[in-house]
């Protein structure tokens, strides 16, 4: 039987970059609360979300496809954090570790991508790390 979402390391990963998300963005000028700072936010929120709702779903080829979504926000994510970086917002420190933590959930959702694609059924226990 499958674990809980909560024991896949990408998920925990991926609420570590929602929270630096939320911390980073706490510090963004008011004006951007529903601009860069809502961006952010949405696309930070939404890759724990449909890693959860991805594994929740009944076979891996619907987890491949919220996978995908979660690359996708990945990409926008970091696309967004360059922006804040060009326009000064954030602290530098704050924006590095943000950044880092996009990467390391960005090159784990690829793994993680490979590992569904090289596996005939559901076997989603053998990919908890």
């Amino acid at each position: 039987m499958a674990q809980s979402f909560r024991d896949l390391q990408i998920w925990q990963k991926a609420m570590q970059l929602t929270i630096a998300i939320y911390g980073l963005t706490a510090r963004f000028p008011k004006e951007e609360m529903y601009g860069l700072t809502g961006q952010l936010r949405r696309a930070a929120v939404s890759v724990p979300s449909n890693i959860a709702e991805g594994h929740g779903r009944l076979s891996n080829r619907e987890f491949t496809q919220f996978l995908s979504v979660v690359r996708g926000s990945i990409c926008e994510l970091q696309t967004q954090l360059e922006i804040a970086r060009s326009l000064g917002f954030g602290e530098v420190k704050a924006l590095d570790e943000t950044e880092r933590l996009s990467h390391e959930v960005g090159k784990m959702i690829f793994a993680f991508l490979g590992s569904l694609k090289n596996q005939p059924s559901r076997k989603l226990s053998s990919l908890h790390h």
